[in-house]
């Protein structure tokens, strides 16, 4: 059976206007918890240099995961309140198939993961 080859990137569109307020609070709560999570990463690094165990190591894994996870959820509701809704709303219909497009292939691609 062939293998798929990944679908190609999607060009980003310019920014939407009206947006940079909602964006700029997703975006300080997203940073955060991307440094929570590196705090959290460094501390397994540690856990795994000390040979610490392996249950404790896995546990640790888990939560590392379940808040990259709420990372991708806060960033996936901040695109569809804004840029998602603004694509759809477009008059111009490449747009409205380029937003659902994306989203697809966000999706479609995590689906593998």
């Amino acid at each position: 059976m062939p293998s798929e080859s990944p679908a190609p990137p999607l060009k980003a569109p310019a920014h939407h206007s009206g947006h940079h307020a909602v964006h700029a609070e997703a975006n300080a709560r997203l940073l955060q918890r991307l440094k929570s999570v590196e705090g959290h990463v460094r501390g397994i690094q540690t856990m795994v240099s000390e040979d610490a165990y392996c249950i404790d190591v896995l546990k640790q894994l888990k939560a590392v995961r379940s808040a990259l996870d709420r990372v991708g959820e806060i960033a996936l509701e901040t695109h569809l309140a804004t840029c998602v809704q603004d694509g759809l709303r477009s008059e111009d219909d490449e747009e409205r198939t380029r937003v659902i497009a994306e989203i697809l292939q966000v999706f479609s691609t995590n689906a593998r993961r």
